[in-house]
């Protein structure tokens, strides 16, 4: 089974020689090193370039494990090139290379040598590597299948795909597994063995229950608007413990940093500002979040707003919740200030996309009550509403955009019709 992934490759080959340290990042097992060893590998033979002229080397291989050490990895490297055409060096989880921030900026200065690089770790790649580099390094993250590449070598029809996709995510390996139990069986060992273990290995964490209950609590409230604060009490009065606010906020970023969940901030649409407290958290792959969960909370429509959430980053959008303030007056005349929610503000370039995620819209009143808030944002950008199931995309009277899930999902450019 071959996932072309060609929104990753293409970023690549665009970045193609650009001067920089091409950084992939992204959470384990989302394809990064199938990207770089494969398809992109690929892309340089097919165009011409010396297999010689390729040196790729994955630092978990333990055949690789000497390369660990730059006092050998690098002559090594200098000695593979032998004359002046370009050379790529494709390096697999370099967070293992000690000292790799010293090789990849000595390697860079050689003029015939491209880097590409992948690692599975924010705080060691996405945030430390672009700091040190100092603009020398240019990221490609990447994500689990989209529903898009899912679908193209799933077998079913898009409800069965959708209802697949769902309850097991996208993680590539999981695509190969065809019986549901042992899908199950292979996300909850990932999940526990894995990332779990990552994190706790990596910062040392020394309470391990903490952060797997607190990600229990977050993986029950996915796109719920939450705080340490808030989480902290959750603790005291579900779980009967006690738990400091800063200690919840430094798992909060463990959990960021290794690309398992992600944030949306609140932003005020008309005093165009962010407003810091609190925040909304997303899963990164839904297998994974479920595998959390036991496979006990199946909720299809806080379900169908991640899944949005996710597709929205993956093309490259900035993505907020919206916030408007409407003042109006009570029974008795008094004047009151309310805060109406947009599921999604949207931005890239000059775009910009407001959002609501509908599993269903059964009659007009419903129809209304979605786009109440997208009515008075006080701007012309293009307002869209979002279903599990519609006819082909409309506007309506409004000037509202509508669409199902699938029409936004399988075409790329569907925001733009």
């Amino acid at each position: 089974m071959i996932v072309k992934r060609d929104m990753y490759l293409n970023k690549l080959i665009r970045k193609k020689q650009n001067g920089l340290i091409k950084v992939v990042t992204g959470i384990r097992r989302c394809g990064k090193s199938y990207l770089l060893f494969h398809l992109f590998k690929d892309h340089l033979l097919e165009e011409g370039t010396d297999e010689r002229h390729i040196i790729e080397i994955a630092f978990d291989s333990f055949e690789n494990k000497h390369f660990r050490d730059p006092g050998v990895l690098y002559p090594y490297l200098k000695e593979q090139i032998k004359d002046d055409d370009i050379y790529y060096i494709l390096l697999d989880e370099v967070q293992l290379l000690d000292d790799f921030e010293s090789v990849l900026n000595s390697l860079i200065r050689m003029r015939n040598v491209d880097v590409y690089v992948t690692g599975s770790n924010a705080r060691f790649l996405s945030k430390d590597v672009i700091t040190e580099f100092r603009g020398r390094g240019d990221e490609v993250h990447m994500y689990p299948f989209s529903f898009a590449e899912f679908m193209s070598v799933y077998p079913g029809t898009k409800q069965d795909g959708w209802n697949e996709y769902m309850l097991y995510g996208g993680l590539p390996p999981v695509m190969n597994i065809s019986d549901p139990e042992e899908k199950t069986h292979f996300l909850k060992h990932l999940f526990e063995e894995t990332y779990i273990s990552d994190i706790v290995g990596r910062h040392n964490v020394r309470n391990r229950a903490e952060l797997e209950e607190l990600l229990n609590i977050l993986s029950s409230a996915i796109g719920s608007l939450t705080n340490p604060t808030k989480l902290s009490s959750t603790f005291k009065t579900v779980k009967k413990k006690t738990i400091s606010n800063a200690t919840i906020k430094r798992y909060m970023d463990y959990l960021c940093d290794s690309f398992l969940i992600d944030s949306a901030f609140r932003y005020d649409i008309k005093g165009k500002k962010y407003i810091d407290t609190p925040v909304k958290y997303y899963f990164t792959d839904l297998g994974l979040r479920n595998a959390c969960l036991n496979f006990r909370q199946l909720e299809e429509t806080h379900t169908m707003e991640n899944i949005i959430f996710n597709e929205l980053k993956m093309r490259g959008f900035n993505v907020d919740v919206g916030v408007v303030t409407l003042n109006t007056t009570n029974e008795k005349g008094h004047g009151i200030r309310k805060q109406l929610e947009i599921d999604f503000v949207c931005n890239k370039g000059s775009k910009r996309y407001y959002i609501q995620s509908a599993y269903a819209i059964p009659d007009q009143e419903k129809m209304e009550q979605e786009q109440r808030t997208l009515m008075l944002t006080g701007d012309f950008f293009k307002k869209i509403i979002i279903t599990k199931d519609a006819p082909a995309p409309y506007y309506n009277e409004d000037g509202v955009l509508i669409m199902s899930i699938y029409d936004f999902l399988l075409n790329e450019n569907s925001l733009d019709n």
